[in-house]
């Protein structure tokens, strides 16, 4: 019988030190080039796995990870609560009510994004050689892993890409969001009830139907019960006084686990739950943005990292390394989210501008794709040669998004802001304490800018706009925003703050620096060159300082004249 002892929580300290020092290092560097942390943390595992220092070393390999049950136990379970607070984390970042708000569009994209990439990767898979699965009798369920594998995307990969070229508040990455928002969740459903299938023996009409509508019933209740019980949970909690970050982040572990355990005596997988959990607490209000902050931050720093680095633990990537089913793996996925979003833009009536960036934004499988992989290798429905080939795809359409996004956006024609700001629409001093009514005074603000516009055919778009997705930047900027059918030209105002307005910001900090940005109803291009521009030139710390310390609103316009033109030659 093998009992823990002290020679193994020695090995399991030392595997968590190099681990987390070694991919917490190179995803810094990783971070600088502009590549997610993920395909670091991963390369470390590489390094540290049987592809390379067990190749080259395997004394120190064998020291560092031995042959041992206890102690690859120890990290497979510390990799899997890493799994566990990642897919919670994930759910935490979907904004299910602002999707269902864009069903119209949103939905439109998410669905043909999934029907399209779906269908190709299922038919391909389906012509595989026999030598590329485990069991080949059961073709068709390995087909329909690999399709869910290669049509799901990665939300947060997308994000950051829009954060990272300052549009994550436009309409268009607003747009994104919710699109890739509703691809989760039906690609989780679709996953979900596959590996429930594969897990029973003997599966016919009457179990599929049954596990189908258990999922689709525990689904339903999350997404409409289910969050209005938690927001109220977790409303009574904020009321107490108690932590900003403790409670809520002890409540978000325990609704994890009481989700996890129940898809999981469902049939289903426990992390359908603690994805479905995530989802229910990124409803709740009374979780502001900053703890939010500080829960993926913890989330990020230590259990992802180990997680993303026990996969290059696991497996041998040069020995399984398969170029035919590499290439194959790769281009049907990229490709088939490509053209499925595309398709959706054009059947949503979008603007044709939005297809290439929207198209873009759908590629990346990035860590959802190697969640989905792996789970399916620990299952035994893949083999090592396919379960590489997932991964490199996940890495490859990740590293690509970002650049091929930016060189899309740069193809747009380029427009200057000050065409639609002038010294009018400057305000020294918003007296006012709340978010909605420093909107109303800009709106007024604007109106004057306009011959014969009512102030208040701009208070409710914009207000409405805001509750959708609140539009609050970091290091005080606030940039409220709306499209308007019946404008004729863009139209921007600008209000300062000295005071600062509470606009749930992801910092905490309150917004001091208040731009509104008014563009006509299908001249998306244009505002997101406005919002990229703003976002480019306030982060310049000197500015905002600058902005602070002018005496009246002709100084804050030459501060702000000055800044966007030196931000248009920086640019160019």
């Amino acid at each position: 019988m093998s009992i823990l002892n002290e020679h193994h929580l020695f090995v399991f300290l030392i595997q968590v030190f190099l681990l987390l020092v070694l991919s917490k290092g190179v995803a810094d560097l990783f971070t600088r080039w502009k590549q997610p942390a993920f395909t670091a943390e991963m390369l470390v595992g590489l390094l540290l796995g049987p592809t390379v220092l067990g190749r080259f070393l395997p004394g120190a390999h064998g020291f560092i990870f031995p042959d041992d049950v206890i102690q690859r136990s120890m990290l497979e379970t510390m990799a899997w609560v890493g799994l566990f607070f990642f897919l919670l984390n994930t759910g935490l970042e979907v904004d299910f009510s602002s999707a269902w708000r864009q069903r119209g569009e949103a939905l439109m994209i998410a669905l043909t994004d999934i029907v399209v990439p779906m269908t190709i990767s299922f038919a391909a898979c389906l012509f595989l050689p026999d030598h590329y699965l485990i069991d080949p009798s059961r073709r068709w369920i390995f087909a329909l892993f690999m399709a869910t594998a290669m049509t799901i995307s990665a939300m947060p990969i997308t994000a950051r890409a829009l954060h990272d070229l300052r549009i994550a508040k436009t309409d268009l990455g607003f747009l994104i969001v919710s699109a890739l928002s509703v691809n989760d969740i039906i690609g989780w459903l679709v996953f979900s009830v596959t590996l429930g299938l594969f897990a029973q023996t003997g599966v016919d009409g009457l179990k599929l139907a049954g596990l189908l509508g258990l999922t689709l019933g525990f689904t339903f209740f999350c997404l409409t019960f289910g969050r209005h019980l938690v927001d109220f949970v977790f409303s009574k909690i904020k009321a107490r006084q108690t932590s900003l970050t403790a409670a809520p982040l002890t409540m978000l572990w325990l609704l994890g686990l009481a989700c996890g355990a129940v898809t999981q005596k469902l049939g289903i997988h426990a992390l359908f739950g603690f994805f479905l959990a995530g989802i229910m607490a990124g409803e709740v209000k009374a979780i502001p943005e900053r703890t939010r902050q500080v829960i993926s931050h913890m989330v990020y720093a230590i259990f992802v990292p180990l997680f993303f680095v026990s996969i290059g633990l696991k497996v041998d990537f040069l020995s399984n390394f398969d170029p035919f089913i590499v290439a194959f793996v790769s281009l049907i996925s990229v490709a088939g989210k490509f053209g499925g979003a595309w398709l959706g833009v054009g059947l949503a009536k979008l603007p044709k501008s939005n297809r290439l960036p929207v198209a873009i934004a759908h590629i990346p499988g990035g860590s959802m794709e190697i969640v989905i992989g792996l789970i399916a290798y620990q299952y035994r429905l893949i083999s090592e040669p396919v379960f590489v080939a997932v991964v490199f795809s996940a890495v490859i359409s990740s590293i690509i998004v970002g650049p091929w996004l930016s060189h899309a956006l740069e193809k747009r024609r380029a427009i200057s802001i000050l065409e639609y700001f002038t010294r009018r629409g400057v305000s020294a001093d918003l007296k006012v304490f709340q978010k909605d009514e420093a909107i109303v005074k800009l709106c007024d603000l604007a109106a004057e800018q306009e011959d014969a516009v009512d102030p208040e055919s701009f208070y409710k778009p914009v207000l409405e706009r805001e509750h959708l997705m609140g539009t609050a930047m970091e290091e005080g900027t606030a940039v409220p925003h709306a499209r308007l059918a019946a404008l004729r030209r863009p139209l921007i105002v600008f209000g300062r703050s000295p005071a600062g307005i509470e606009w749930n910001s992801p910092d905490g900090k309150p917004a001091q620096f208040i731009f509104l940005i008014l563009t006509p109803e299908h001249q998306d291009e244009v505002q997101v060159q406005i919002l990229s521009s703003i976002a480019r030139t306030m982060t310049s710390e000197q500015t905002r300082k600058d902005i602070l310390d002018a005496q009246d609103a002709d100084q804050i316009w030459n501060v702000l004249h000055e800044a966007f033109l030196l931000s248009q030659i920086v640019r160019k």
